[in-house]
């Protein structure tokens, strides 16, 4: 590695663990002192924690259930999880211990983030989840949990991962209501916390689960196009176009691509060649090799017997 590529490195695994810390901050600081909950396997670890009276804190739990996922991901799917995935999981989960101590931070009577308006504690925790797992993202990590199962779910039937997290997040909520000393308005802080983490991550990736439309206009297309299939495991198709002030002929890219790998193809393109024009487009639905595939549901094998042929 070049001591470019060397920095750039130290720079991304830096701004994980920034991410990280501010991720888990909406849960020690916000949610848990409060005695709330909401989505996403970090709620699920928080009703946990309630349950058992603190004796399973939610970053053991967290940290536990994220390997257990991991392993049967792997076992089904075959999932190539990297990293920078198993950096975030152990990254999330130090921080939780590590600011979970610091009483000086959590929003309760006293401290700089004290609120007295309860329904401001949710909003707060929500922005300041989607701003951390919005960087996570950005920079090509995950921090595992619904995440993992969505993936899981979405291969096999025809479900949009929008859905499962919708859905996921629905009943992870409702489970707090199981709680003796909750109630239905516990339940709505939850709530709150998935509206608003669902709209800001928006601002912060462009839609989490997005993939995108690249148009390419360079002289050195041919160095991009080769970077794009040789290191990052993506198509390319070589658009013939003419320019119509200058009547010449040129080479248009069209690339689809992840929400993950699109700051890195940026970078990339800007590195090879500064002066290039590039159009981007969000796509809501990509199907095909690589992304997502057109599902009807499992495919049950049945043997042929008695004359009756396979379904």
């Amino acid at each position: 590695m070049t001591k470019k590529a060397v920095l750039r490195t130290i720079w991304e695994y830096l701004t994980l663990t920034l991410a990280c810390f501010i991720f888990t901050m909406a849960w020690e600081c916000f949610m848990i002192p409060n005695g709330m909950s909401a989505g996403g396997m970090m709620g699920l670890c928080t009703i946990i924690q309630y349950a058992t009276g603190g004796l399973i804190q939610a970053q053991y739990s967290y940290f536990a259930i994220n390997a257990v996922l991991i392993v049967v991901a792997v076992i089904a799917m075959g999932i190539g999880f990297g990293f920078k995935t198993i950096w975030c999981i152990v990254m999330s989960s130090v921080a939780l211990e590590i600011i979970s101590k610091l009483n000086v931070l959590h929003a309760i009577p006293g401290s700089f983030f004290y609120m007295e308006e309860r329904l401001l504690i949710p909003v707060v925790a929500g922005v300041f989840e989607s701003v951390g797992l919005g960087l996570v993202l950005r920079y090509g990590g995950s921090t595992g949990g619904t995440d993992i199962i969505a993936l899981m779910v979405n291969k096999y039937w025809p479900v949009s991962l929008s859905t499962v997290f919708l859905l996921s997040d629905v009943v992870i909520c409702g489970l707090l209501l199981l709680l003796p000393e909750k109630n239905f308005s516990d339940m709505c802080y939850g709530l709150v916390e998935v509206v608003i983490f669902s709209l800001v991550i928006d601002i912060v990736v462009g839609g989490k689960r997005s993939s995108y439309q690249l148009m390419v206009f360079s002289e050195k297309y041919g160095s991009i196009a080769d970077h794009i299939i040789n290191n990052m495991d993506r198509g390319v198709t070589v658009l013939k176009a003419q320019g119509w002030y200058t009547k010449s002929d040129k080479n248009v890219l069209l690339i689809l691509i992840n929400q993950r790998q699109l700051s890195e193809l940026t970078r990339v393109i800007k590195e090879v060649d500064p002066r290039a024009f590039m159009s981007i487009s969000p796509t809501s639905s990509v199907y095909g090799e690589g992304f997502e595939e057109i599902k009807t549901g499992v495919n049950i094998k049945k043997k042929k017997h008695n004359g009756t042929a396979e379904t």
